[in-house]
């Protein structure tokens, strides 16, 4: 029997779980270790503590070591679109910057000043955002061109764990094409946009699909963390969501269409489908094109999810009230009518204080504002379903055949009015669980390259050891 490791690193938090196959197709999983991860500004930007989450990520991988004498392999996955720098001789050039950090805000205008904009989305699919790599690089070509002419690796978050652990660079398909600089027919590098960004074009390299290995561990960090010297670290589904929808359960031949919704600091919403959508509809109804485990496509919308009420709550427990979600939860659940926002206005990406955010946007179109904290949660949690419902209906217009079910997934789908909204909003059946998807798509996908099991399919249980 083989322990597989999924490092699963989110935009607040990060763990390490021990996963392993055992008889009548289960899979045992067990939580080691659980990490806070933050943004920490320094001067003008905003960055990740790389240093910290990486000797976090060695602190469960001790753990796993002490526990597990058969650790076959390690699979990591973190948050999607920004990446680390790393010089000619392995260094790192400095702290990666965060995709909240305020650099990129006027970049896409500025790109698409001299570029057509429906032709760039029927190369990338993707849809446009400040925060993607493609702007974030562009902002740091204008602010500083040596830096990047200096690097000799781009690698996106997962890539540089692995890189720090193995000495071999990569950059996984998955994470790449949230990067809106791949071309998503071919699966490949766009060189052409590349180029005509003036981007240092041996920054890009080969790409890995999930299930290729990566690496052995270096045998410096094997002795280190106690593990064996033969480790392997596989490329996974390594964009967080890319993982969690390849552990939905959704079952070839049934003819149900099923949508996912990976419900967490952002809401993915989505299908998976064999080839992209790149028309000018799927562009304007803000769709993106992600790369999938097995080469799929994740045709999906971006929306701001529970970021919102994840800063709410912060305030609230910086303030000393009561903030627990059973007691907010519970406060929404006596609202009958409250105001609704658009979640994915600039207003809320990243506002010093979210509550007076949610009030000015309410006051500013004549609606009566929160002012209770059950009013707020009601207000962010109907707002969500409504968005959700819009999506679906943006969805069905570019399908052959409409959404009759979904299945949220990750840590939003214990949101239990959340759910019943989204119910309500999207006329549809939802499916709750698993919360914990992304470790188990990361742990399938390790399973599946290392033998063994031919397919997720032989997986119908999952057991969570406390």
């Amino acid at each position: 029997m083989s322990t597989f490791l999924a490092v699963d690193f989110g935009a607040g938090s990060g763990r390490v779980i021990a996963g392993r196959v055992v008889a009548g197709g289960r899979l045992e999983m067990e939580e080691l270790y659980r990490f806070p991860n933050r943004q920490v500004r320094i001067g003008h930007h905003l960055y990740w503590d790389f240093p910290a989450l990486f000797a976090d990520m060695k602190e469960g991988l001790r753990r796993a070591a002490s526990c597990y004498d058969d650790v076959e392999s390690i699979g990591i996955d973190t948050w999607g679109v920004d990446y680390g720098l790393v010089d000619k001789a392995g260094n790192l050039m400095g702290n990666p910057l965060c995709y909240r950090d305020a650099c990129t805000t006027h970049i896409p205008d500025e790109v698409f000043a001299r570029r057509d904009i429906a032709a760039h989305y029927a190369e990338a699919g993707i849809q446009v955002m400040p925060i993607n790599t493609m702007f974030q690089l562009v902002a740091r070509q204008k602010e500083n061109p040596a830096w990047l002419d200096q690097a000799r690796h781009l690698l996106f978050m997962p890539d540089l764990f692995a890189y720090y652990l193995t000495g071999v660079p990569g950059n996984e398909y998955c994470i790449a094409s949230t990067s809106e600089l791949l071309d998503a027919r071919g699966r490949t590098w766009n060189m052409p946009l590349i180029r005509d960004l003036g981007l240092p074009e041996h920054l890009f390299g080969p790409l890995l699909m999930p299930g290729n290995v990566r690496g052995m561990l270096l045998p410096e960090v094997a002795d280190e963390l106690g593990l064996p010297r033969t480790v392997k670290v596989v490329a996974v589904g390594s964009h967080d969501t890319a993982s969690a929808v390849h552990a939905v359960p959704f079952r070839p031949g049934k003819e149900t269409v099923s949508a996912f919704l990976s419900s967490g600091t952002w809401s993915l919403l989505g299908v998976t489908l064999d080839e992209p959508v790149l028309t000018e509809e799927a562009r304007t109804g803000g769709f993106t094109n992600e790369g999938g485990v097995g080469g799929r496509i994740r045709f999906l919308q971006n929306i701001t999810g529970l970021w919102i009420l994840q800063c709410l709550v912060r305030q609230w427990e910086a303030r000393g009230w009561r903030a627990d979600y059973d007691y907010l939860i519970a406060e929404a659940e006596q609202v009958d009518k409250v105001a609704c926002i658009d979640v994915d206005a600039s207003d809320f990406m990243n506002p010093s204080d979210m509550e007076e955010a949610i009030a000015a946007y309410c006051r500013a179109r004549g609606e009566e504002a929160p002012s209770t904290q059950g009013e707020y949660v009601r207000c962010v949690l109907q707002s969500l379903a409504g968005r959700y419902s819009r999506g679906i209906a943006r969805m069905n217009a570019l399908l052959p055949r409409p959404i009759e079910h979904l299945h949220i997934i990750g840590g939003g789908c214990r949101n239990r009015l959340l759910n019943r909204l989204t119910e309500e909003a999207t006329g549809l059946s939802v499916t709750a669980g698993p919360v914990e998807a992304t470790a188990i798509g990361n742990l399938l996908v390790q399973a599946e390259a290392c033998g063994a099991v031919k397919s997720k399919n032989e997986i119908h249980t999952i057991i969570e050891k406390k």
